[in-house]
């Protein structure tokens, strides 16, 4: 099935709904849920767990997530790299099920309702919150939009790794704490490694469409070779962490649990490094889980290690 067959069997057997859903892109939302989970781990490690702003840090990142994907359906859509040679799932936007001006206005809400998490949370943990949430939404318009969107110049990963990995985990563990904490500082690296793998299979499966555009992702400015050792080398990165966090005395033997997630990574792996194009789609759903079986075992090992 080509893209404009793709796109018409879409808009037949689509809802309104079912298309806002499509837009928030759910294979995605590990990457926002899964570091606030072990952000909220990191807290409790430290006995400082706050189940309301942890949950309100949750929201917070999941609209802040479902925010940057719709701006980035529509700001894709203007710069004309989501066309009918798509192998990725349907955008919204280019097949017509949703208006451009309504899929922009969702983007405005859902950071809007960040917003509101946010001034509760300004509330709870003071004014450095309004400086994570403001450069959080911030990133995740710049990420396609504005005179240089991140995301066209292979910034991509980078933006990835600081903002669903560093800042989320240590936000995370900031709005229940008080503190900025090294143990989430250690805690945001391997999380952000892995929501950055997420983007490169997504960026490895459009290579051929962000070519054509102009997108120059580092998958495009650097060959799709280059992009499959990327993954494998962000996935190692990622196991590597919390060994190398015991051995310097910044987490707790229990977090070696994290080798338990590896089961998750051989399917996407052997994916990423032998198909590409459509067949990238299960690549990216399954790095999603297993982003979050890294992240529950994580969770885990910070809780089992708790002194």
């Amino acid at each position: 099935m080509d893209g404009e067959e793709r796109m018409a069997s879409a808009a037949r057997n689509l809802t309104k709904v079912g298309a806002w859903v499509l837009a928030s892109r759910p294979k995605t939302l590990p990457a926002a849920s899964a570091p606030v989970l072990v952000g909220a781990a990191t807290a409790y490690a430290a006995h400082a767990f706050r189940p309301w702003p942890a949950l309100a840090a949750l929201s917070g990142a999941l609209l802040i997530q479902i925010g940057t994907n719709l701006a980035n359906d529509y700001f894709d859509f203007r710069h004309g790299a989501d066309t009918d040679e798509r192998v990725g799932p349907v955008r919204v936007t280019q097949a017509g099920l949703l208006a451009p001006a309504a899929v922009l206005r969702g983007a405005w809400a859902a950071f809007a309702f960040a917003a509101l998490a946010g001034a509760y949370l300004t509330v709870v943990a003071g004014w450095p919150v309004v400086a994570i949430g403001t450069l959080a939404i911030a990133a995740g318009l710049a990420y396609t939009a504005g005179p240089f969107p991140l995301g066209y110049h292979g910034l991509g990963e980078l933006f990835v790794f600081i903002f669903f990995g560093l800042v989320a985990v240590g936000g995370t563990h900031f709005v229940q704490a008080g503190v900025f904490a090294p143990a989430a500082v250690w805690a945001g690296v391997p999380m952000g490694l892995l929501a950055a793998a997420i983007l490169v299979v997504n960026n490895l499966r459009d290579v051929a469409t962000d070519r054509a555009a102009g997108k120059r992702t580092l998958a495009v400015r650097l060959g799709e070779r280059a992009a499959r050792a990327e993954y494998l080398a962000l996935l190692a990165a990622a196991f590597a962490a919390p060994p190398v966090a015991i051995a310097v005395g910044q987490a707790p033997p229990a977090l070696l649990l994290t080798l338990g997630a590896l089961p998750f990574a051989a399917v996407p792996l052997r994916r990423v490094l032998r198909e590409g194009g459509v067949a990238l789609n299960a690549a990216l759903a399954e790095t999603g889980r297993l982003e979050l079986a890294f992240a529950a075992l994580y969770a885990a090992g910070l809780a089992i290690g708790r002194h």
